[in-house]
């Protein structure tokens, strides 16, 4: 496998239909909203739905959710510790994270802190696969319900009255996100093509087997990933030059697909392969 030699930028542009993408927790859980009324899903739950996509490509996955470990292990400290050749070089830490990035794709694709409760050991390792916050195209509207509880969680209690709850949803949005791989952290990392690809396929898969009650199967759709693939390591191109160029823009009132225009603006010598969610 072959480091990655190519600096590589990424667009990807999604709809929410009736969908929570993103609860806040400071805000009872209702979808992250900013001060302009923009919504928002960050970078963090990004990455996570892209673990979970590379998970189900069958990759290792050094950071997975307790929902999806697949390996037993109830902490990232036992993870670590379970793999032998880690345990001999915890002293060598330039070794260590060779060995980490060797191990998991995540490592050695987003990065990752080795610092754990009672180990002298610290290792940083950066990752070349940086994701930014999705944004939607246009402020969002909120819908909140009620919602009531009409059973007991123990059992020898009488049930006075139904437990009140609330739900959030965006009733309809389109948002977009960007991303870069850089060539000098892949190199560190032993990030390569292979790797490339995968996320590419990962990010054209986004949503699959990420249904819950917030988010509903069909609810969230990838529409369009927009991959720059540059001739040098430092790129034909600044990144923010190369998002710059993807368009969406909207017509009417901006609640159905149909109001929505997706382009790329022409860069030259820079080709953008287009892909349609899966």
């Amino acid at each position: 496998m072959s480091t990655l030699q190519n600096k590589i930028d990424f667009a990807v542009v999604f709809s929410v239909n009736k969908a929570n993408p993103n609860g806040d927790p400071l805000d009872g859980n209702r979808p992250r909203i900013n001060y302009d009324g923009y919504g928002e899903v960050s970078d963090v739950c990004l990455k996570r739905k892209i673990r979970n996509r590379l998970q189900d490509l069958g990759e290792k996955i050094f950071v997975q959710s307790n929902e999806r470990k697949d390996d037993g292990f109830d902490s990232l400290h036992e993870r670590a510790d379970a793999c032998e050749e880690l345990k001999a070089i915890k002293k060598d830490v330039d070794k260590y994270a060779e060995t980490a990035c060797k191990e998991w794709i995540d490592v050695r694709s987003f990065g990752q802190v080795f610092a754990f409760k009672g180990d002298n050991l610290s290792v940083g390792v950066r990752g070349p696969v940086t994701v930014q916050t999705a944004v939607s195209i246009k402020p969002i509207d909120v819908t909140s319900m009620q919602i009531t509880k009409s059973v007991n969680s123990a059992s020898g209690k009488a049930k006075a009255s139904d437990t009140m709850g609330s739900k959030h949803r965006v009733d309809f949005g389109v948002y977009k996100f960007f991303g870069s791989i850089n060539v000098q952290l892949a190199e560190k990392t032993g990030f390569t093509e292979e790797d490339a690809e995968q996320i590419k396929k990962a990010l054209c898969t986004l949503f699959e087997n990420d249904c819950s009650s917030a988010r509903p199967d069909g609810s969230m759709e990838i529409l369009k990933v927009y991959w720059w693939k540059h001739n040098c390591k430092a790129g034909q191109y600044s990144s923010a030059t190369v998002h710059r160029s993807l368009k969406v823009v909207v017509s009417g009132e901006g609640k159905s697909l149909a109001d929505y225009s997706i382009s790329v603006e022409p860069l030259s010598g820079l080709e953008a392969e287009e892909f349609n969610g899966i």
